[in-house]
């Protein structure tokens, strides 16, 4: 379901919003929020509830590993996009669920007029990093429906 009212996604956002991404802003279009579920040092699995305004998406990027790694997208509220490098986007609601092996690279965010959120998981590997690339095209997404 489609949100673009923030006091009825409010309401859908059983996660909740958590505090402004701005460790990671430079990779976003948009305003995204950033509500951890685990601590780092406390539990060997990172997950965090993410959470983006109408319109906002994260640059292209992928998950390095040496082993393991990737990235696991469970949808919570609203709707959003996720689209693999050379594929359609998907349309995610909530309870999709995306599996984002490592080397793979991909965005994800908002659709244009909702507010969305997801449960973003690290699955563990051997020297894992993440790399940010160029932002996704503003036409490419606006054609988007």
């Amino acid at each position: 379901m489609r949100i673009n009212d923030k006091t009825t996604f409010d309401k859908e956002n059983v996660f909740g919003l958590g505090n402004a991404n701005s460790a990671y802003a430079q990779y976003f279009i948009g305003n995204s929020y950033l509500n951890p579920l685990t601590e780092v040092d406390k539990c060997p699995v990172f997950l965090a509830n993410v959470t983006f305004e109408p319109g906002c998406r994260n640059n292209w990027h992928i998950h390095h590993a040496k082993s393991g790694g990737g990235q696991i997208l469970i949808c919570t509220a609203g709707e959003g996009w996720y689209q693999e490098e050379g594929k359609d986007a998907v349309s995610l609601t909530p309870g999709t669920v995306i599996t984002i092996p490592a080397e793979v690279k991909h965005w994800h965010g908002a659709k244009k007029d909702s507010w969305f959120s997801h449960i973003a998981i690290e699955v563990p590997g051997e020297e894992t990093s993440n790399e940010w690339l160029e932002a996704v095209d503003a036409q490419a997404y606006g054609a988007l429906e």
